[in-house]
């Protein structure tokens, strides 16, 4: 008789040897490889060749009728997946504990039910009993809504085969385990096969699945790169769990845009999207205060004016403390660097902190410029005009450079009523359609400083 084949398995990276080792060559953990039976394959029989799809020419694989897509609970949700949703894609959803992302799946769940077909609502951290708990509370129900909770894996594909949905939400992945292997659950290499299982199914199926998917402590998702290499698109859901703040971004999407960023507000009904997401992170500005701007940071197709807080004060430690939040900690030394060797502000023993109002995450260069005053301003002691807006990116040499999309950012700035824009000189040009706006060209952030403090 031959001896009977088995494959080893890191439980922590999903590393796959023929043998066992004491330490892991992926992860470098020790003892961690578990022993998993290799099934049996038959021959491949000339019969089922035939229902194969055969390979054909580019030019004969023309569809003329794509699947369409179908609206979600939002338009939020639907611009950051590029239009809605796409029957036969798997996306995945992650995000700290409690932040929301049941939440926004029920909301979703019931919202298709009704609109488009029977959805199936698949739980492995919850039982039934929650589930509608929770639907109570954000007042939704629908017959075409069915809840199955469940952590087997070939039950779950079974009863998607049954029900034939039109949308499948697994929450979590990490709850779900394959039966036939020996691997610890939530393990890299359970999560891998569940994952590969449901993307098949859905992928003959038609139907459309949400999967949710924990993250780790730094706040990447939980099984480093592996679910997200299998699946059509990734979304990342943040905010403070204390705060009623919540953003949704694309990290990745294989039918639209990734920088794309929906907004919501987390209530006693539910997640609901805020349509002007600016008049929410300029509702508390303290007016008058030194180290206080406002800022055009554009992100995807949507302008959105925030403010931007710097404090510099005298440090009491030998070495300087430097604190960035929102901002690129990067592009804000870069700046503090140009403050302090072509203006002359003295930086160099001073702490220097700065936030972005509300927890948004503004990474672009356009901002560069109201970094650097609202550091000047804290430095000085001095305001900035409260209707002045801010816009330019910084060199090296302390020049002013131009940013692009300059017009959309103006038709907010007129929008939610300020009055004067200090951009650069090449953006000048566009005064004459905005007559009624006050437009401050600036070439080096000499001159910047001195139209402001």
């Amino acid at each position: 008789m031959g001896r009977k084949k088995v494959r080893y398995f890191c439980t922590e990276c999903g590393y796959e040897t023929g043998k066992w080792l004491g330490r892991c060559p992926g992860c470098g953990s020790w003892n961690t490889f578990c022993e998993a039976p290799v099934s049996k394959k038959g021959a491949i029989k000339a019969s089922g060749v035939s229902s194969m799809e055969r390979a054909a020419p580019l030019a004969e694989c023309d569809d003329s009728s794509p699947a369409e897509r179908f609206p979600s609970c939002s338009q939020e949700l639907d611009r950051v997946l590029g239009g809605g949703i796409v029957p036969g894609s798997v996306t995945l959803l992650g995000g700290a504990p409690g932040i929301g992302k049941s939440t926004l799946l029920l909301q979703l769940a019931a919202y298709v039910a009704e609109t488009r077909g029977l959805v199936l609502y698949v739980s492995g951290e919850e039982s039934r009993r929650q589930i509608q708990m929770r639907a109570r509370r954000l007042k939704v129900a629908s017959d075409r809504l069915y809840l199955f909770a469940e952590t087997n894996l070939h039950n779950i594909c079974y009863t998607i085969e049954e029900l034939s949905p039109v949308l499948v939400i697994v929450d979590s992945i990490q709850t779900t385990y394959h039966p036939d292997m020996t691997l610890h659950l939530g393990s890299i290499g359970q999560i891998r096969e569940c994952t590969a299982e449901i993307v098949r199914l859905i992928k003959t199926s038609g139907a459309a699945c949400f999967l949710v998917g924990h993250i780790t402590k730094d706040g990447a998702l939980a099984g480093p790169k592996v679910l997200e290499h299998m699946v059509d698109v990734v979304l990342s859901f943040e905010g403070e769990r204390h705060q009623n703040l919540r953003l949704l971004r694309g990290v990745k999407n294989r039918f639209g845009a990734t920088d794309e960023v929906a907004v919501y507000a987390m209530g006693e009904q539910g997640l609901q999207e805020l349509e002007n997401p600016s008049e929410l992170f300029l509702a508390e500005r303290a007016v008058g205060g030194p180290g206080s701007v406002v800022v055009a940071a554009l992100e995807g197709s949507r302008t959105i004016l925030v403010e931007i807080q710097g404090l510099v004060c005298s440090t009491a430690f030998g070495s300087p403390r430097r604190a960035a939040t929102g901002v690129d900690y990067n592009r804000m030394v870069l700046v503090a660097a140009v403050l302090e060797k072509r203006l002359g502000l003295s930086l160099a023993n001073q702490d220097i902190y700065v936030n972005v109002v509300g927890g948004l995450k503004v990474i672009e260069t356009a901002v560069d410029l109201g970094i650097a005053a609202a550091l000047a301003s804290s430095y000085r002691n001095r305001p900035v005009a409260e209707d002045t807006v801010i816009l330019g990116e910084v060199g090296l040499t302390g020049e002013v450079r131009g940013v692009s999309f300059m017009e959309q950012r103006i038709k907010e700035v007129q929008r939610l009523g300020f009055r004067r824009i200090l951009m650069p000189v090449r953006s000048l040009e566009l005064q004459d359609k905005y007559e009624n706006l006050d437009f401050i060209g600036v070439k080096t952030v000499q001159d910047a400083l001195d139209q402001l403090i």
